[in-house]
C-alpha cells in the first residue's frame, strides 16, 4: 500500500481557513460536550482529563480543534469559563455565565446540569418548529415549480389559438395571456427571478443594518394572524427558560435579565427586558416592570413571576412557565399543518378556478358564435 500524501503547507492553510470560518459546530455536538464534561466531572475525573478524552471521542473538527485550544488555557491555571469566552460563537454567553457562576460557587457539576436541561429543551422547541415549517415550505415550493411551468409550457400552447379570436376576449383571459407572454419571455422570467433574490437581499440587508427597519418588521410580525401568537409564545418559551436557568445558577437577576434579553428573537422582547434589567438597579420588582409591556407579557406571566417574587420561589415558577410555554409552542406547531392546510387549499383553488375560466370562457363564446 503507498503511503498517504502529506499535505502542502498551502493545503494546510486552506484546511484550516475552511475548519475555522465555514465549518459550524451542530447544536447537537455541544450538548454532547457539555454533558460529556459533566458525567465525566461526576465521575472523579478532573477537567483537564475530560476534555483529553472528548477530544478523541469528537468528530466535529471545529470542535476538536476548539477543545483542544480550550484545554491548553485550562492547564495553563486559568478557569474554564474564562477560556470558553473566547469562542462566542461555539459556547454562547448564557453558557459561560452559568459556568462561571458554578466555579465561584464551587457547583460546577450542577451549573452543567442546569446547562444541559435548558439546551435540551431549547432543542426540542427548536425542531418541533423546523417539523412544522417543512410541510409549508414543500408546498409552497412545489405550487410555485407547477405555476411557473403552467405559465411558461402549458397556457402558451393553449391560449395560442384565442390570439386569433376575432370577437372581443374576457378579461380574464386577457390577463392570463398578459401573463403567459411575459413569463414564457426567458429575459422577463430570469429578471424577475433577479428581482426576487434582489428583494430579499435588500429586506435581509435591512433587517441587519438598519435598528429602525428591524424594529418595525418585528412590532409587525407580533401582530400578524396565526404567526404572531406563535412568535410570542416562542419567545415567552425562550425568556422564562433562560432567566429560569440563570437564577437557579445562581447569577443575580440584573445581570440574568440582560443575558435573557439577547436569548429573544424579537427586539421588542429584547429591548423590554433591556431596559427592565436597568431599571430592575433601582429596586422596582420585575414583575411590575414587565406589566407596562401588557402587549409583549401577558398577565399570566407578570401575575406568576410576582408570586414568585414573594415567596423567593421566582426560578420555580419562571420554569413552570417554561414548561407552559414550551408545550404551547409545540402543541400549536403540531397542528400548524392542520391550520396551513386550508389556507393552502384556498389559494390553489382560486388559482386554478382563475385558470379554468379564462381558458373555457373564450371557448364557450366561440362555441356560441357558431
Amino acid at each position: 500500500m503507498s503511503e498517504k500524501r502529506k499535505l502542502s503547507p498551502l493545503e494546510i492553510k486552506i484546511n484550516a481557513w475552511v475548519t475555522d470560518h465555514l465549518t459550524s459546530v451542530p447544536f447537537v455536538q455541544k450538548i454532547f460536550f457539555i454533558d460529556h464534561i459533566r458525567t465525566m466531572i461526576h465521575a472523579g475525573l478532573s477537567l483537564t482529563e475530560s476534555l483529553e478524552v472528548l477530544n478523541k471521542e469528537l468528530e466535529n473538527k471545529k470542535l476538536k480543534k476548539v477543545i483542544g485550544q480550550i484545554k491548553a488555557g485550562v492547564e495553563e491555571g486559568r478557569q474554564f469559563s474564562e477560556v470558553l469566552a473566547e469562542y462566542p460563537k461555539v459556547f454562547p454567553p448564557i453558557y459561560v455565565k452559568m459556568i462561571a457562576s458554578g466555579e465561584i460557587s464551587g457547583k460546577l457539576e450542577e451549573s452543567l446540569n442546569q446547562i444541559v436541561i435548558q439546551m435540551q429543551k431549547t432543542q426540542e422547541l427548536m425542531s418541533s418548529i423546523r417539523g412544522a415549517m417543512i410541510y409549508p415550505a414543500v408546498i409552497l415550493f412545489a405550487m410555485s415549480g407547477i405555476g411557473v411551468m403552467m405559465v411558461t409550457v402549458v397556457l402558451p400552447k393553449m391560449l395560442e389559438m384565442f390570439k386569433e379570436f376575432d370577437a372581443e376576449l374576457p378579461t380574464a383571459t386577457k390577463i392570463l395571456m398578459a401573463i403567459t407572454d411575459f413569463m414564457s419571455q426567458p429575459k422577463n422570467l430570469i429578471g424577475l427571478i433577479l428581482f426576487i433574490f434582489l428583494f430579499i437581499f435588500s429586506f435581509a440587508t435591512g433587517l441587519k443594518k438598519s435598528p429602525q427597519f428591524k424594529e418595525m418588521v418585528h412590532k409587525i410580525s407580533l401582530k400578524l394572524p396565526i404567526a404572531g401568537t406563535i412568535i410570542k409564545k416562542i419567545n415567552l418559551a425562550r425568556f422564562s427558560l433562560t432567566l429560569s436557568s440563570l437564577l437557579k445558577s445562581t447569577i443575580p437577576i440584573v445581570d440574568a435579565t440582560d443575558i435573557t434579553a439577547e436569548t429573544c428573537g424579537n427586539v421588542l422582547y429584547k429591548k423590554a427586558l433591556h431596559e427592565a434589567a436597568e431599571k430592575i438597579k433601582t429596586g422596582t420588582p420585575l414583575s411590575e416592570i414587565l406589566g407596562t409591556h401588557s402587549n409583549l407579557f401577558p398577565p399570566m406571566v407578570t401575575e406568576m413571576i410576582m408570586v414568585g417574587e414573594r415567596t423567593g420561589e421566582i426560578d420555580q415558577l419562571l420554569n413552570e412557565l417554561a414548561n407552559f410555554y414550551s408545550k404551547e409552542v409545540d402543541k400549536t406547531m403540531k397542528n400548524f399543518t392542520q391550520i396551513i392546510e386550508p389556507v393552502i387549499i384556498l389559494v390553489l383553488g382560486v388559482a386554478v378556478a382563475g385558470m379554468a375560466v379564462a381558458v373555457i370562457m373564450p371557448m364557450y363564446t366561440l362555441v356560441q358564435s357558431f
